[in-house]
């Protein structure tokens, strides 16, 4: 099979003429750390100070964001990242959402979501589960939702650009690394294979 790249250098290619729709398309690894975590404090402090939660279902709450959240990173990025709708608009969409990072693995300004695509994102997915649990449970929801979130990033960030030695990392970097340069209908889990091994888009084991 072809490898889906076009270098493999810390590089990038221009996708905007507009230098400020260019500028925003970019964005250093550690912004959301600085973006979303007092907004995960914020969520904690509701829930434990306003809303006065007990423990256990604060600490439910918040298992159950992380857990969605995995299945929210493979339904993105097998649906959304990947869809390549049959039209040239389509393709030049597909090419600024995610195509560009299949062409330019090692850019390491486009490795995590901008403010400009994870904001509305987050606002999005907060309404959808506010009407789904209610403000006490999303308070306690959206912190695991959204550290699920950050996990993903700097894992993303991280398996391309640190070597890994242990044995759990380097087995998300290799998995990841596979989707990359072996078949790209594989492998959408970034932070965890865990949906391509239950919906069966995991790579197959050569030792079978």
């Amino acid at each position: 099979m072809a490898k889906n790249f076009v270098s493999n250098k810390d590089e990038t290619v221009r996708m905007f003429e507009n230098n400020i729709l260019e500028s925003m398309s970019k964005v250093h690894f550690s912004v959301p750390l600085y973006i979303f975590i007092p907004i995960i404090l914020v969520f904690l402090y509701r829930a434990i100070f306003v809303f006065e939660s007990d423990f256990i279902s604060i600490a439910l709450m918040v298992l159950m964001g992380m857990i969605v959240w995995t299945l929210t990173e493979y339904m993105l990025h097998r649906f959304i990242f990947h869809y390549k709708p049959n039209s040239q608009l389509g393709e030049k969409i597909h090419f600024i959402f995610h195509g560009v990072h299949h062409d330019y693995p090692s850019d390491s300004r486009r490795l995590v979501m901008p403010p400009s695509v994870s904001l509305p994102l987050a606002f999005l997915f907060y309404f959808l589960f506010l009407a789904i649990f209610g403000a006490e449970k999303v308070a306690a929801f959206m912190p695991g939702f959204l550290t699920g979130y950050l996990f993903y990033d700097m894992t993303h960030y991280a398996v391309h650009h640190f070597n890994m030695h242990s044995k759990i990392w380097l087995a998300l970097k290799n998995h990841h690394m596979k989707h990359h340069y072996q078949d790209p209908q594989k492998g959408y889990g970034v932070s965890s294979p865990i949906w391509d091994k239950i919906i069966g888009t995991d790579f197959p084991n050569k030792g079978k």
